[in-house]
């Protein structure tokens, strides 16, 4: 049997290790050269490079739904907190420095968490919405991703309504799991998140034109049963085409997902089965 890890003897232990992550990530960054974005604005950039809704309440299996509910509150919380960030060239914009630490005595509730690749539990729960959302904005722009985790391996739901392709999602913890981003741009971009009764909102803005936009899209999607599991598979493609032109510039492989998946069989589609061995 392999010999547990610190953080896994007990929940003591465990909050022991969450803290250390925490206290060095601080460190970290006071002795780092980064610039964080902290300065926002009430007047909106005037040019819309990208914009996304994302539907707070989704059908996820046979989960709690008191957690979808408590997830709307949570990022009803944390959207203002975010809402209307300028990340001007050379800043960082962070996700964490920005919400902190979502905390019951700040009126965050249990919502769905992910940990040891299955749902769970947890306050302030649902954030990774929050960080997909803006993940999905930061794509369609030049910006410079520089801390960016990723949900490794496994597709927890069945799809549902899905508008963005599977496998672009991406995996937070306060504080030292972030999300990241710097502008490498002579432009000045802004961050417009806000929460209503049905949907996340979100839009990134500019304060300058952009000659180029980008594609994203899933390639080589199909499943394959592998020693008696199933596993989905697909290939995430960015596009850089000119505006002006149409001409496509560039196309980069951003994501391979080779994921395990953790629902029933049912909702597998087998028309994408593509290989079967084992």
């Amino acid at each position: 049997m392999a010999r547990k890890l610190f953080c896994e003897i007990s929940p003591f232990t465990y909050k022991i290790s969450v803290q250390k992550c925490i206290a060095f990530r601080r460190i970290k960054d006071l002795r780092s050269n980064a610039v964080f974005a902290e300065t926002k604005e009430n007047m909106e950039l005037p040019v819309s490079v990208y914009t996304h809704n994302s539907l707070i309440r989704r059908k996820l299996g046979n989960l709690n739904l008191q957690l979808q509910e408590n997830k709307a509150v949570n990022l009803a919380l944390a959207a203002p907190l975010i809402n209307g960030i300028l990340i001007r060239p050379g800043e960082t914009f962070s996700l964490w420095r920005l919400v902190g630490n979502c905390t019951e005595k700040k009126g965050y509730l249990a919502g769905l968490t992910i940990s040891k690749n299955g749902p769970g539990q947890g306050i302030g729960g649902g954030m990774c919405q929050m960080s997909n959302l803006i993940h999905w904005l930061v794509l369609h722009s030049p910006l410079t991703i520089t801390e960016h985790h990723h949900h490794d391996n496994v597709d927890l739901f069945p799809d549902f309504n899905r508008q963005v392709p599977f496998g672009v999602g991406t995996s937070i913890l306060y504080n030292y799991l972030d999300y990241r981003v710097r502008n490498d741009t002579a432009d000045t971009f802004q961050l417009i998140i806000y929460t209503d009764d049905e949907y996340l909102h979100g839009e990134l803005r500019c304060n300058a034109e952009q000659k180029v936009c980008y594609h994203i899209r899933a390639e080589e999607e199909y499943f394959t049963f592998e020693n008696g599991v199933y596993y989905r598979n697909n290939v995430i493609t960015r596009r850089t085409v000119n505006k002006a032109t149409g001409e496509q510039l560039s196309k980069e492989v951003i994501m391979r997902n080779h994921a395990k998946v953790m629902y029933d069989e049912e909702f597998v589609d087998k028309s994408k089965l593509k290989v079967t061995a084992g």
